[in-house]
């Protein structure tokens, strides 16, 4: 009988970069959070859905549960952003994010009918260092934070910058309470 003998550095291969495709750095970031928001959708137990035309808001995130009271099922307006121009872990309480204006309006728009929110993801800047893989886990690298913007002045002349606060971690448990407050006629 042989004995199967591990690997060298442990139980799973060394890997080396593997040969990625062409598809533009931008692309692979729009995939990579959407990728986050329909993890944190799944573990919610909420149902996200991509509008079409989108008419610049990315998703429609759903939740039903016994506990709403303006509805059964509330759904709130997802505004998705990826940047690895602030680096992980920000320091602070906030951290900027530059918007256009039109695009600051419509996220600002007070009142509405379905509550909308930016969810920013601040990525590594290389690809490599995305997602990290085991036979345990597999983890999503960096974070998504998240902010309802609404009343938000527009302050610059073609573009205005928000600030995020880095205590809002766009996780379960936050999308969760987000509906909680909703269903219950309340703000994000």
């Amino acid at each position: 009988m042989t004995l199967a003998q591990p690997e060298p550095g442990g139980l799973l291969p060394q890997r080396t970069t593997p040969q990625r495709g062409g598809l533009a750095m931008t692309a692979c970031m729009e995939t990579l959070q959407v990728g986050y928001l329909h993890v944190i959708a799944a573990a919610s137990g909420c149902s996200p859905a991509q509008p079409f035309p989108d008419n610049g808001i990315d998703w429609h995130v759903s939740h039903g549960a016994p506990g709403h009271t303006v509805d059964d099922e509330v759904t709130i307006k997802v505004q998705l952003k990826c940047t690895y121009q602030t680096a992980p872990h920000p320091p602070g309480r906030t951290f900027g994010f530059t918007l256009d204006n039109d695009h600051l309006v419509k996220l600002a728009r007070t009142p509405v009918a379905v509550h909308k929110i930016l969810v920013v993801m601040l990525a590594p800047r290389g690809r490599d260092d995305w997602l990290r893989a085991g036979h345990d886990c597999l983890e999503l690298r960096h974070c998504c934070y998240w902010i309802n913007l609404a009343g938000h002045p527009v302050t610059g002349r073609r573009r205005t910058t928000v600030r995020i606060p880095t205590a809002r971690i766009f996780d379960d448990r936050a999308l969760c309470d987000i509906m909680t407050r909703v269903g219950a006629g309340g703000r994000p």
